[in-house]
């Protein structure tokens, strides 16, 4: 048996690993896209290190875009087999990568057009396509599978799966897979994106089957998230400072699935203890908006503290004050208004989305405030932001950065290095090999080191396209 690793290896996002059994048989971890901002991006996006015709069957972890976007463009490379995944996250693909594709459309039309004007100048750069189209993403979601939780399913004479509730997103999970070969039992474990224990919404990560090879992510391998009693104090004050204080807007770039959700669920309980100020809370992306329906048809993710939350409030996700925003025109409206709000907008590394304009009308008012709940690519305008740039060019022009920017690394789904090692630790005996993923090489070269302290064994950070026989 062999694993090709052919994204996020060495980088956060892009996740995607191709097993391969000695009979041939192949099996795809997560087909994601690689995220952020930089030269090389596009053509990592456009390069596969495999055949897509080839690959037997996709296994999918959960349904963030860096670990599921590239999905449409395998079945438009080739891809026929089957695609599996749990019940949610089959849902959540159902929406996200079809507005992933109209992204696709969209950006590549305006890259083409900006080229189109650098030609008159003498520039000869080819245009683009887009990676896929509407119709790729409506063609893969006729070949999803969904799974339960916590039973073996068999997928392939010599293979089964189980999935572990991951408590990242709704419907993550970590991937087992048993496999027999020569006459052999291996099991082959992959984390996904590990979630944080005692997180609001969603059921705490479950341990994973003690396996013989890991691959596990890295994303904060070498820092510690703020505690969560101290993060609903310090939003509650950034958001009194910023909107009463200051009579600003407290803007928060956010991913639509998850990030938006434990955000809103976090104001309505304030407001059903009378601790939130009278002033409107805007949802202003559609994707949010139609990924919070989907939260609500999946209460089998949900933990004790929402269905208790439950009894008292049966929309955890919806309050008086709060407007989810679908159309453009309300979306603009927003920008126009000068009253104190907040906005609740993705996508959450400000690459792309509404937040966009959100970004370049309010940055340069010193009244409001940009609150940071996520990981940002350090190239990308939140990573920028969270790194002190004092003018940031957006739509050409450069705007001065003289709102307050404030980050809260406790709001991110993904575990810190301890929560990571806990949940890995019962892999310390068993596991022969742990393969990093899905992280910043100096990072992962910590996390490497921290567990290493703590008596894990052999630990590998591989490099992208690198095969390796286990």
């Amino acid at each position: 048996m062999k694993v090709k690793f052919c994204g996020a290896a060495r980088y956060v996002t892009g996740s995607s690993h191709l097993v391969t059994l000695d009979s041939g048989y192949t099996i795809l971890l997560d087909c994601g896209m690689f995220q952020g901002s930089g030269k090389n991006l596009w053509e990592w996006n456009n390069t596969w290190h495999f055949d897509p015709s080839k690959v037997d069957t996709l296994i999918l972890s959960h349904a963030h875009i860096d670990h599921t976007g590239r999905v449409p463009q395998l079945v438009k490379d080739g891809f026929e087999g089957n695609i599996h995944c749990t019940h949610a996250t089959r849902s959540l693909c159902a929406i996200m990568l079809l507005d992933s594709a109209k992204i696709q459309e969209r950006d590549v039309e305006w890259y083409n057009k900006k080229l189109l004007k650098k030609r008159k100048k003498g520039k000869k750069d080819k245009l683009r396509v887009p990676l896929y189209k509407s119709e790729h993403a409506h063609r893969a979601m006729e070949m999803f599978l969904g799974y339960s939780y916590n039973k073996w399913h068999r997928i392939h004479p010599d293979v089964e799966i189980m999935y572990r509730d991951q408590g990242h997103i709704l419907g993550s999970a970590s991937v087992t897979l048993r496999i027999n070969e020569n006459g052999k039992e291996t099991l082959l474990g992959f984390t996904g994106d590990i979630g944080r224990p005692d997180r609001p919404i969603l059921k705490d990560p479950q341990p994973m089957p003690e396996v013989d090879f890991l691959i596990c992510e890295s994303t904060y391998g070498d820092r510690d998230h703020e505690s969560t009693p101290e993060q609903s104090d310090k939003f509650l004050e950034v958001l009194k400072h910023t909107c009463i204080e200051k009579k600003g807007k407290l803007i928060i770039p956010a991913f639509s699935v998850g990030r938006t959700q434990e955000i809103v669920y976090m104001l309505d309980k304030m407001e059903t203890a009378g601790l939130l100020p009278k002033i409107p809370v805007y949802v202003d992306s559609p994707l949010a908006v139609n990924a919070t329906e989907i939260f609500g048809a999946h209460p089998e993710c949900f933990d004790d503290e929402l269905n208790e939350y439950l009894l008292i409030d049966d929309n955890p996700f919806g309050f008086n004050s709060l407007h989810y925003v679908r159309k453009v025109e309300a979306s603009k409206a927003i920008n126009d208004t000068k009253d104190p709000c907040i906005i609740i907008s993705s996508s959450g590394m400000m690459n792309a989305g509404r937040v966009r304009h959100h970004l370049f009308n309010n940055i340069d008012n010193e009244k409001n405030t940009f609150l940071m709940v996520g990981y940002c690519a350090p190239n990308t305008a939140g990573g920028m932001l969270k790194a002190g740039i004092q003018e940031l060019k957006i739509f050409g022009e450069y705007k001065p950065v003289n709102a307050d920017i404030v980050s809260m690394a406790s709001f991110s789904a993904h575990g810190d290095r301890g929560e990571m090692k806990d949940f890995i630790g019962n892999q310390k005996s068993s596991a022969k090999t742990i393969f990093l993923v899905h992280g910043d090489y100096d990072t992962q070269l910590e996390f490497r080191k921290y567990l290493q302290n703590d008596g894990f064994g052999d630990i590998v950070i591989p490099e992208k396209g690198q095969e390796i026989e286990l």
